[in-house]
């Protein structure tokens, strides 16, 4: 989808679609979504989850339909669902219906709050962020959950890690920022079941950069963070920018970053190789994600 928009890298600026849900106002990252498709026909799968409407063949590709209103906690809104918002994040293609399709805006994440844990805790609910527009409030959506919560196969791929248990212990500092608590957990012990074992876990960017300043200011950098993994969507800071300050600063542009994102298309890699990533890996990879947090950090000592 063209927004017409073109957003500097690095500047932690976001582009939002507004929609509508039970009247109800709710967001997405554009950079997600593909194309927004009136409401046509969908053919039904059996014995498919409650959530999932059925598919659709737009231009040859076949695409998954999710009932959002459903997925999200609402009931009895289907015949006023309008749109098909579809997306592409995971490496997969998933439409969404929606009631109505407001427009874009242009926002900052430190415009973004973060929801406490009431609403945004392990197991309790799908915003990831809250902005106040005018006379209502957008919730963005995670939409990652979501669909890991209709199919589970789609979350971090741990059975690629199976066996490392047995590997050395490494206590290389690595410093993982990561805005969703469920990711964070499961990255978390994922890399301690491939011998990490000195992990710092903040959840976003402005967190992430207060730390790596602190550890400059104190000369603990390469005591700290030898390597940096971080999420591109978060409040506050996001990734991009967060690795646009890192690598604009003397004494902390030579720590190696990896970008682990649901959003890793060309476009995104693109700007994150801009910005000098080392790496840029799509979530589900948690197996790709060691091997090459073990190819960068190789060599490096702590002690």
């Amino acid at each position: 989808m063209d927004t017409n928009i073109l957003l500097e890298t690095g500047t932690n600026e976001l582009e939002i679609l507004e929609f509508v849900i039970n009247g109800n106002h709710y967001g997405i990252n554009v950079e997600k979504v593909r194309e927004i498709l009136p409401f046509q026909d969908i053919t039904p799968v059996p014995n498919s989850h409650p959530c999932i409407e059925g598919i659709f063949m737009p231009r040859g590709s076949i695409i998954t339909v999710i009932d959002l209103i459903q997925a999200i906690g609402f009931s009895g809104g289907q015949d006023r669902n309008n749109f098909l918002i579809v997306t592409n994040f995971n490496n997969l293609n998933i439409a969404f219906d929606v009631e109505a399709v407001l427009g874009i805006q242009r926002i900052s994440w430190s415009e973004v709050v973060k929801p406490d844990q009431t609403v945004s805790g392990p197991g309790v609910g799908v915003a990831t962020g809250i902005i106040k527009n005018k006379d209502n409030l957008i919730i963005i959506l995670d939409f990652e959950r979501i669909v890991e919560e209709i199919c589970p196969e789609t979350s971090l791929k741990v059975s690629e890690i199976t066996g490392l248990e047995t590997r050395e212990r490494n206590n290389i500092p690595v410093l993982v920022v990561e805005d969703s608590h469920m990711l964070c957990k499961l990255i978390e012990d994922s890399l301690h079941t491939a011998g990490y074992t000195k992990l710092t876990v903040k959840n976003n960017g402005q967190e992430a950069w207060d730390f790596l300043t602190q550890l400059k200011k104190n000369n603990g950098v390469e005591y700290g963070a030898k390597c940096v993994i971080t999420d591109i969507e978060m409040p506050q800071m996001d990734g991009h920018r967060l690795i646009k300050l890192i690598r604009d600063t003397e004494g902390l542009k030579h720590i190696p970053i990896i970008v682990f994102s649901s959003l890793i298309n060309d476009d995104m890699k693109r700007k994150g190789e801009s910005l000098g990533a080392n790496a840029q890996i799509s979530k589900p990879e948690i197996g790709q994600l060691v091997s090459i947090l073990d190819g960068l950090v190789a060599g490096q000592i702590y002690g």
